[in-house]
């Protein structure tokens, strides 16, 4: 097929690739403009567009779709599907119709729950016990359009960051095994019940909050893994908490319970397995503490 790929993050790099591995001409690539990044803040291009150029895929960056121009330039390329992957803009209705099948999106939830910018996160944060991925038709609404094949996988104790990936290669998979056979996976709609919606993570909500139960402090820290990162604060610093695992202890919430950095929730207790200072390279809890001490009593 001729298509047009739309996408910003690692997350829409597999099916970019399996797409061109299938081989359908990828007329073009658009994704979110390059962003500063790094100590330098030096532009650097998003990772769909890297890997659209080193595929030799002519790549668009517009700030929006909204206007007539950059609709028509659309349009021109004359695809026969486009093929959306967390490209990070609203598609508005002319680009939604421009391609002769339409525009199939690869979402990471099982539809409809979790519509919306941050399933992932979400799902692992409410402690679903599983999610999936699912390439749907996409039309005007939020996530509305019918679906034409899902997955499903246990999330287990899986990070952000390692169902992401899984989810990305499941999904890269799902798009190719459509695009064969279109007629074989038709549209079916979403059920009307079970809608959700996970909204975009802000960075304040990766602040630890003890009040909470044991369980939903472990699910934050995986949920916040890689990024934007679980914290706590001591000592006027930022601590990460990147793993953990839950323990048994009690005291007021917040209080650090023993050498190993064991610290109160409002039930239970959560041990840290794996903590990063603000600049620094991840460590145990044992070589955090040789050097930045945290003494049992302390409360965070």
């Amino acid at each position: 097929m001729r298509i047009v790929f739309m996408g910003t993050p690692d997350f829409a790099v597999p099916t970019l690739r399996a797409l061109a591995a299938a081989g359908h001409e990828i007329v073009a690539a658009y994704s979110q403009p390059p962003r500063r990044a790094g100590r330098g803040k030096a532009l650097t291009p998003s990772p769909v567009q890297a890997a659209a150029e080193a595929l030799r895929v002519p790549v668009h960056t517009p700030l929006g779709l909204r206007d007539a121009e950059a609709q028509g330039a659309f349009a021109a390329l004359e695809a026969d599907v486009a093929v959306v992957a967390a490209y990070g803009l609203i598609l508005p209705k002319p680009v939604l119709a421009a391609p002769r099948h339409g525009c199939l999106n690869v979402h990471g939830s099982l539809l409809p729950r979790w519509r919306g910018a941050a399933p992932i996160q979400r799902a692992i944060l409410a402690g679903d016990a599983e999610t999936g991925v699912g390439i749907m038709q996409m039309e005007a609404g939020l996530d509305t359009g019918p679906v034409r094949l899902e997955a499903r996988t246990p999330i287990a104790r899986k990070t952000a960051g390692e169902l992401t990936a899984e989810l990305a290669e499941l999904g890269a998979r799902l798009m190719v095994q459509v695009l064969a056979d279109l007629e074989g996976h038709p549209p079916a709609p979403q059920p009307e019940d079970g809608i959700t919606y996970a909204s975009k993570i802000e960075k304040a909500e990766a602040r630890i909050d003890w009040t909470v139960g044991a369980l939903q402090v472990e699910r934050h820290i995986r949920a916040f893994n890689p990024a934007p990162g679980a914290f706590f604060e001591h000592g006027g610093e930022r601590i990460k908490l990147l793993a953990g695992e839950i323990a048994e202890g009690e005291g007021a919430p917040g209080t650090v319970l023993d050498a190993a950095l064991t610290i109160a929730c409002a039930e239970g207790a959560l041990r840290p397995t794996l903590v990063q200072r603000a600049g620094r390279t991840a460590l145990t809890p044992a070589e955090l503490l040789r050097g930045f001490p945290i003494p049992p009593g302390t409360r965070l």
